[in-house]
């Protein structure tokens, strides 16, 4: 008997995966969210990679794996079923911006699941709002799309050209560093926290360098004392820059939210604050926030 009864396509049709269904798995009496993927030219980097980073994991806020098919032509991946991802959710509300004790909650629900990932030597690697899903009844968000996920140390050799949304990358990864480290999780995950605040992304641009302009042009342009890869990068020198004041480029965010953020965007990885440190900043011990 088929396991899977497959309802309606909720996403795919390009990428790593051919097909993204809605289904029931008539084996738990639940919903999933039913992947599946092509492998007659074999088995993508991105699936292995996606399978080998969540199979282990269990956290609240991680999407779970429950399933994995391997058929003759293609592979199928069964997730738990969350309604919608991060991005439409915020999308939906026009004053979503306007509820600070929520966007808190969001964030230390995101920090979470990344700490828990670092906690074993997973990084995620293209974290962003569309990767992030919600269970709309609860409010859970949970951290999916692990296809650029690796463990810590290996290579990044073919990270660039598998990230198709630069707005939520680090620097250091813009400015062609071989090494991804988990700081540039957490650089991600001030992007979307910014983005929450702002309801629009910090920073836009047409490409990298445009983007590392408009990252310079905020934060300051990094140098070669505080960090070598500003100045020994392949790519194009950029003008010197003093760092503007963050706080006037997120208005509704109060001070110790923006303490946050700097920390969270600062530009030199080595600095930049770590997941599990950022849950216990101060920003989640004021105004009543009870995680």
């Amino acid at each position: 008997m088929e396991r899977y009864t497959m309802l309606e396509e909720i996403g795919g049709g390009g990428g790593a995966y051919d097909k993204v269904y809605k289904a029931w798995d008539t084996a738990s009496g639940e919903y999933v969210a039913l992947k599946v993927i092509s492998v007659e030219l074999g088995v993508p980097s991105t699936l292995t990679r996606e399978i080998s980073a969540v199979k282990e994991m269990q956290h609240p806020n991680i999407v779970r794996l429950r399933d994995v098919q391997h058929m003759e032509k293609h592979m199928r991946l069964a997730f738990e079923y969350v309604d919608k991802n991060f991005k439409e959710y915020m999308d939906s509300f026009p004053d979503f911006a306007n509820n600070p004790l929520s966007i808190k909650g969001f964030l230390h629900q995101i920090l979470r699941g990344v700490a828990y990932c670092h906690a074993h030597e997973v990084l995620h690697g293209d974290l962003k709002p569309h990767n992030l899903m919600i269970d709309c009844g609860t409010s859970t968000i949970k951290v999916a799309n692990f296809g650029l996920a690796r463990a810590l140390g290996v290579p990044v050799n073919t990270y660039k050209s598998e990230v198709d949304t630069p707005y939520y990358r680090a620097p250091e990864m813009l400015l062609g560093s071989p090494n991804y480290l988990a700081s540039g999780d957490v650089w991600s995950l001030g992007c979307i926290f910014a983005e929450m605040v702002n309801q629009e992304p910090l920073f836009r641009g047409e490409s990298e360098i445009d983007l590392s302009h408009h990252i310079f042009r905020i934060l300051g342009t990094p140098d070669e004392d505080h960090w070598p890869v500003a100045t020994s990068s392949p790519k194009p020198k950029f003008r010197r820059q003093p760092p503007k004041d963050l706080a006037t480029f997120v208005p509704n965010l109060d001070p110790v939210g923006v303490n946050l953020l700097s920390k969270m965007l600062c530009t030199d990885p080595s600095r930049r604050i770590i997941a599990r440190d950022a849950l216990e900043h101060q920003y989640f011990k004021v105004d009543g926030f009870l995680p």
